[in-house]
């Protein structure tokens, strides 16, 4: 199998990278093809490394492409529909990026909507998700397969003092809403809260750079760190009480699911595959409170009921230990993809 992906940082923690590294031990080889470029909307380059290295593949080869790459340019993939088995691998909606001019997100939609008509597989990170591309680009549900993240075995994670230690996780970029959780925290400036930020920095830098004003105006550069992606995640787990995701958009819920296998609550906005991430443990309790999305005022008010409620501290660790133990691990993930995939292998070629 071959998987094209986009180039990212050697440190950064992705789905796509874990599945590359869990894939071959389940008995899937993978050849890993990254292709640099600031997909879905890439130069010139770009497009010709991804050209090219589709146009040398052997007829049948079966080929993952990462959905920011594929949706992005259907008239350099769907040409080759018909000589490849191609599965595209979605993270989010190309359209749902927060900020988008609205014709250009008509034309990522429009892309996306004929990319995944031709694959012969369409694969989503979470049922959410499968959900929305089924009806959004009337696909065939029978060609829609999701594979949610796995986790990683880990200890419980011990904590700061149960309470005061936040983490956020993910790439500093509006979509991911760091500044709503600045907001936020100047709010409850009050409340012996701190926060690490951990996740590249270098994909929006003038986010990233507005992002340091409002901490240093709020006075919370003391509170709040802006560790990068080289930050060893492990041990950010470990030091960690609450799991914050602040997003604005979807997200695969690849974190939280890493958080609440170390028995780790979350408190995230109610956006994409959070809600499926989250889940419930075996007493139907949710491990994590969900708010609404861009609220920082919503997101204040979390936090307070975090801090101010011991009971709900520990009713909230408790349904995080339960739903983390049922979680699967990355192998099973991958053991699950690779199932399907050796299917697409097998069919004939698919045309919509």
């Amino acid at each position: 199998m071959v998987f094209i992906l986009p180039a990212v940082p050697p440190a950064s923690d992705t789905y796509d990278k874990r599945m590359c590294q869990n894939l071959p031990a389940v008995g899937q080889p993978v050849l890993e093809l990254p292709i640099a470029g600031e997909w879905p909307d890439p130069d010139a380059a770009s497009r010709r490394r991804l050209a090219r290295s589709l146009a040398a593949l052997p007829d049948r080869t079966v080929v993952l492409l990462d959905g920011v790459i594929a949706s992005g340019v259907p008239e350099i993939v769907v040409p080759h529909a018909r000589r490849l088995r191609l599965a595209v691998l979605v993270h989010q909606a190309l359209a749902d990026e927060p900020g988008l001019d609205p014709a250009h997100a008509a034309e990522l939609d429009a892309g996306e909507r004929e990319t995944l008509r031709m694959a012969g597989m369409v694969v989503a990170t979470s049922p959410w998700l499968a959900r929305l591309l089924i009806d959004r680009h009337d696909l065939d549900p029978a060609r829609v397969y999701v594979a949610k993240p796995g986790t990683d075995a880990a200890p419980l994670a011990a904590g700061a003092d149960g309470v005061s230690r936040l983490l956020c996780v993910g790439d500093v970029t509006r979509r991911n809403g760091q500044d709503v959780l600045v907001q936020a925290l100047g709010e409850v400036d009050h409340l012996a809260l701190s926060c690490v930020m951990a996740g590249s920095l270098e994909g929006d830098r003038a986010y990233v750079d507005e992002l340091g004003w409002s901490i240093e105006r709020l006075g919370l550069g003391g509170r709040i760190t802006l560790a990068g992606a080289a930050v060893d995640l492990g041990e950010a787990y470990n030091a960690a009480d609450l799991l914050v995701i602040p997003a604005r958009a979807a997200t695969s819920g690849m974190f939280v699911a890493q958080a609440l296998a170390r028995g780790i609550p979350v408190l995230a906005t109610e956006v994409g595959g959070v809600h499926d991430a989250l889940g419930v443990d075996a007493d139907g309790e949710m491990p994590g409170l969900l708010v609404t999305p861009d609220d920082p005022f919503a997101l204040a008010d979390a936090l307070h009921r975090w801090y101010a409620d011991p009971e709900l501290r520990r009713s909230l660790r408790t349904a995080a230990l339960g739903r983390g133990s049922a979680l699967e691990e990355w192998d099973v993930a991958a053991r699950r993809l690779t199932q399907a995939l050796s299917r697409l292998a097998a069919e004939p070629r698919i045309v919509a």
